[in-house]
């Protein structure tokens, strides 16, 4: 079964970053018992590498290969798909065996080589737009991953790989907001409808980095206003987002990365009741 739906509601859900099995268990437990209730599951997410931070002394992660053992017992112990970010080509065939989904960083949208070896392992992958971007341009993103899974001769530099041709595409774009001025992202809710035409698959909103603020907390690491994670989230879903990209945390102000555009966990079943009511009412 496909894990990006346009017929059903579906939630990708976890903390920033794997943390010990306590924590990552503990998120893992409360997404398990929330899935029952949406329509299109929720997928668990967490990186294993935070390798685009800021600062150079940001926390990281635990690493792929401990970061990969973590995801395989949150797999085994919750039931859940999971979903963790790439950064370099070589990393998603390991990657693959494991995770249910690879998640391209919107820094690295238009790395070519990044996406056709996401799109050649045959797992779903979803496509960050990156901040700078203009909803149709995320097109490109999108035909590259579509070429290498769906087994077409892809290009690589002066030379030519042929991919297996049994495979099926199962890609989404994440809408993360847009660069406005130096500090702070913008949504534009016009973005779902534009990209879901240019681009011909499930459109999914990032709520947390959305309300992310790059650069503006303290110690130079990124600061965010949770606070309007509900409303975003709402509008999103009455706009026409397919999908919600929600990170979450027991104790976001004690989270080693991106606590504050967080939600609290404990928050996260209130809101999937709005959302669902939303949902409904719009789609009907």
């Amino acid at each position: 079964m496909r894990i990006f739906r346009d017929d059903a509601l579906f939630v990708i859900a976890g903390p920033c970053v794997l943390e010990d099995d306590t924590l990552n268990l503990t998120v893992a437990e409360r997404l398990a018992k929330l899935a029952d209730r949406i329509p299109g599951g929720i997928v668990y997410k967490a990186s294993f590498d935070k390798a685009n931070r800021s600062n150079a002394s940001a926390h990281r992660g635990p690493g792929l290969d401990d970061g990969l053992r973590a995801l395989e017992r949150v797999k085994q112990a919750s039931g859940l798909r999971v979903l963790t970010d790439v950064h370099l080509p070589d990393q998603c065939a390991a990657v693959a065996e494991v995770a249910d989904v690879l998640q391209i960083p919107a820094f690295l949208c238009r790395q070519t080589d990044l996406l056709e070896a996401a799109g050649a392992t045959g797992r779903a992958v979803n496509i960050k737009k990156g901040q700078w971007m203009h909803p149709e341009g995320m097109r490109g993103a999108v035909e590259k991953v579509r070429a290498a899974t769906s087994g077409r001769r892809v290009a690589q530099g002066d030379r030519r790989m042929s991919m297996p041709a049994t495979r099926l595409s199962d890609i989404a774009v994440t809408e993360r907001g847009t660069f406005f001025g130096y500090g702070d992202l913008v949504v534009d809710m016009r973005d779902f409808h534009r990209m879901r035409g240019a681009c011909g698959v499930p459109i999914i909103f990032d709520a947390t980095h959305s309300v992310q603020r790059p650069g503006q907390g303290s110690g130079g690491a990124s600061g965010g206003a949770r606070e309007f994670i509900p409303p975003l989230t709402l509008a999103a879903i009455a706009a026409g987002a397919n999908g919600l990209f929600l990170e979450t945390h027991p104790r976001t102000d004690e989270a080693p990365s991106d606590g504050p555009n967080m939600l609290p966990l404990d928050q996260m079943p209130a809101l999937m009741n709005r959302v669902l009511s939303v949902w409904n009412a719009t789609r009907t």
